[in-house]
């Protein structure tokens, strides 16, 4: 379902401020795989979920997605095959359009644009029953404005947007981080709800370790632009967070340096 074939990315290439981001990755996802990605600061777990969304070009390497080719095409074309949820609750939303219009706008992501009225009676009764499974009272708040949800109610309504198309791939970009714990529980608990109903292939990246164990059926450690470490299901259901901590330090020599991986 996905495929990333030998990917190399360079910042600030020639200069004193040259950064190697990912140093010929290679990583496959197959349908249905739920990925955790964990990693110390400046690892480039962030520069891999933008190679994959479009957001930046590899220097080398290819990037498929369900079979296809995607690695020069657009951000915007590849926003038909992918749904994202960023760490910040402000992003990935319109502030100043209601629930129901940035819901429209997100359910159309993955069809012909047509100059038909965005939001008909018929969406807004889909739209409704959808919101429902959020259990926060949203679908009876459809023509509020998303800016003044809370939030974990706009976060909620983002990881909505971003799956309700059932897209390709599914990027969760520290989308709990942001979130005091109880919003960032119960974001969790929707992530794991929503990913299992409809199969999403999901690459997660998380900070937190003991949630980067809970979730999914794979996990992967990055630093300095490599995966150092792959972890399947059945390993990663015995594993611990100190047992991961020591895995770093076996093979990198050094103590992972994150404090809020260390502290999760």
């Amino acid at each position: 379902m996905l495929q990333l074939n030998q990917i190399h990315k360079i910042f600030n290439e020639g200069t004193p401020d040259e950064k190697i981001a990912l140093d010929w990755t290679n990583l496959q996802l197959k349908e249905g795989d739920f990925v955790t990605v964990i990693g110390s600061n400046g690892a480039g777990k962030s520069t891999l979920m933008n190679v994959i969304s479009g957001v930046l070009i590899p220097d080398a390497g290819s990037v498929e997605i369900a079979g296809k080719d995607v690695t020069f095409l657009p951000e915007h074309k590849r926003a038909r095959l992918i749904g994202r949820v960023f760490q910040d609750p402000m992003a990935g939303t319109a502030p100043n359009m209601t629930i129901e219009e940035n819901l429209a706008m997100a359910y159309s992501r993955n069809k012909s644009r047509t100059l038909r009225r965005g939001v008909t009676k018929k969406r807004k009764d889909y739209f409704k029953e959808v919101l429902q499974s959020l259990n926060l009272g949203l679908e009876n708040r459809l023509s509020a404005k998303v800016g003044l949800l809370s939030g974990g109610e706009r976060q909620a309504l983002s990881l909505l947007m971003a799956t309700f198309t059932e897209p390709s791939i599914l990027l969760l970009d520290e989308h709990t981080a942001a979130l005091d714990p109880a919003r960032a529980e119960l974001i969790t608990n929707l992530t794991k709800e929503i990913v299992e109903k409809y199969n999403l292939t999901t690459l997660m990246v998380t900070h937190n370790m003991q949630q980067a164990l809970d979730l999914g059926n794979r996990l992967i450690m990055m630093d300095k632009g490599q995966i150092i470490l792959e972890v399947d299901e059945q390993e990663k259901a015995n594993l611990t967070v100190d047992q991961l901590l020591n895995e770093f330090q076996r093979i990198r020599g050094a103590k992972m340096t994150n404090d809020r991986a260390l502290l999760s």
